[in-house]
């Protein structure tokens, strides 16, 4: 089972019933005919703190192989200081794996509003944890689609439908083979 716990990029905010990444996810692995099934958990507007305070139960109720963990955006755009998300992604992260979970951690990028110090500082939080705990790390969950405008709501701040696929196609390479691993059997 994989089970994503992020936040409105992952929870589909805007978008029709099936049209998230997410949704795309569930479809792509039935057409391969993998076993795994998906648990979406994601809320809009969950921070890390927020996540880190839902997760034990999810892990106890969903017993994931795969965790994909997609927060930090409200964080950011928060402005909420980096050493306490720092602290609640590792702490997800190795609670997910102390739990049996292989983990991919998405990371996104914030608005330049935010200034070159805080937006540097930002995304190297997310390189610091998959590096000390050993998360496989996605940069940037929206590459190839935060340089397209066309692709986000009036927002500016959500991706349309039509962005979704990329989201998943920027989510795949890493997710297949956690996905690979997990159904393998064990010596």
């Amino acid at each position: 089972m994989v089970l994503v716990l992020g936040d409105s990029l992952s929870a589909g905010h805007g978008l029709g019933q099936g049209q998230s990444w997410v949704a795309l996810l569930e479809r792509r692995l039935a057409a391969r005919g993998l076993p795994h099934r998906v648990v979406n958990a994601s809320v809009s507007g969950l921070t890390t703190a927020e996540g880190r305070a839902r997760l034990p139960d999810l892990l106890a109720r969903h017993r994931p192989a795969v965790l994909v963990l997609a927060l930090g955006g409200n964080d950011g755009l928060r402005g909420l200081p980096l050493r306490a998300m720092e602290a609640n992604l590792r702490a997800m992260v190795e609670q997910a794996r102390a739990a049996g979970a292989r983990v991919l951690l998405a990371g996104v990028r914030l608005p330049p509003n935010y200034g070159p110090f805080y937006t540097r500082a930002f995304e190297r939080v997310f390189r610091k944890v998959a590096d000390e705990t050993g998360a496989v790390l996605l940069p940037s969950l929206l590459a190839g689609v935060e340089e397209d405008r066309s692709l986000f709501q009036a927002d500016g701040l959500h991706p349309t439908a039509a962005a979704q696929p990329r989201i998943l196609d920027n989510v795949w390479p890493l997710l297949q083979p956690l996905l690979e691993a997990t159904a393998r059997p064990t010596a």
